[in-house]
């Protein structure tokens, strides 16, 4: 039987619904020693802003039983040193690239998404769920007026845009309907959620900058439910699902929530294979249940 793994994130065609997330592989090449990047639907960089950022003090990775927090400070070496150090090699792999950018402003999407506008990339993913420095309790992705802003501002680059979301708010729905009807053409369903964790023998945060966002497999729910409830409410608007996939079965629980591709993130640090795992477990899956095509999972939870 003969498994057809293509999927449309809106106007981007994408030979497997596999991805891997932002934050989790790097810059470029760093995955490319355990599999062939130019398998996997895309590869999706670290958030890039239009300037160098040193991210927040260490330590930066904490665990609570199955559970990571991290508060990593979106650190990267900025757009113009990507271009030059890791985007020629990303394209040398055969690599398909979607590049996530952030900043501390709607301008400083506005630059990235501009000094990416010649890049072979298939996709800009705005990372909207970085604080707003002008009110470090907000963050962008929990204001839809604020989000559709930078929507906007990322639209610079003439690529498709596809916009990160916090699962941190109730305004989710009203936040994705707004980005949408600012020109994404994609929702990336969902970023970390808040969290802390405590050094109990130090009696203090175990992380540098205080909280951090959770991932792994604990968020896995919270991400199939925010796809789900967004399927509902938006059903022609592209969804990648990302949050908890680790393995084949979750990657089909995401498609059938409503997902058209799935990014695979906290994984890929406890096992740098963890992608091609995933995919070649969907693979494993949809022949054992006769499921041809990629696309007949898609939103099949909502039949």
């Amino acid at each position: 039987m003969t498994t057809g793994l293509s999927t449309r994130v809106g106007s981007v065609e994408l030979k497997s619904p596999v991805m891997t997330a932002a934050g989790t592989a790097g810059f470029g090449l760093e995955l490319a020693g355990y599999g062939d990047l130019a398998e996997l639907g895309a590869v999706v960089t670290k958030s890039l802003a239009p300037f160098a950022w040193d991210g927040n003090p260490a330590p930066r990775l904490a665990t609570m039983d199955e559970h990571l927090v991290n508060s990593v400070g979106l650190a990267g070496p900025g757009v113009e040193a990507w271009r030059r150090d890791d985007a020629p090699r990303l394209q040398a792999a055969g690599a398909t690239v979607v590049v996530s950018i952030w900043g501390r402003r709607s301008e400083d999407y506005a630059a990235a998404a501009a000094a990416l506008a010649g890049e072979p990339i298939v996709a800009i993913e705005v990372n909207a769920s970085c604080p707003n420095v002008e009110d470090r309790s907000q963050m962008f992705a929990h204001s839809a007026t604020a989000t559709a802003e930078l929507v906007e501002a990322a639209r610079a680059g003439h690529h498709p845009v596809w916009v990160k979301l916090s699962p941190n708010t109730p305004d989710l729905i009203d936040i994705a309907a707004s980005a949408v009807a600012a020109g994404a053409e994609a929702l990336v369903l969902v970023n970390t959620l808040l969290a802390l964790v405590m050094d109990v023998e130090h009696r203090r945060p175990a992380l540098g900058a205080g909280g951090g966002g959770l991932s792994g497999a604990g968020l896995g729910p919270v991400a199939l439910r925010a796809v789900y409830d967004c399927r509902s409410a938006l059903p022609t608007t592209p969804i990648v699902g990302v949050g908890g996939i680790a393995r084949g079965r979750d990657a089909v629980a995401m498609l059938m929530a409503g997902a058209n591709a799935v990014q695979v993130g906290t994984a890929s640090l406890a096992d740098p294979r963890a992608p091609w795992r995933v995919q070649r477990g969907l693979v494993h899956w949809m022949r054992r249940h006769g499921v041809a095509n990629v696309s007949d999972l898609v939103g099949a939870g909502h039949d």
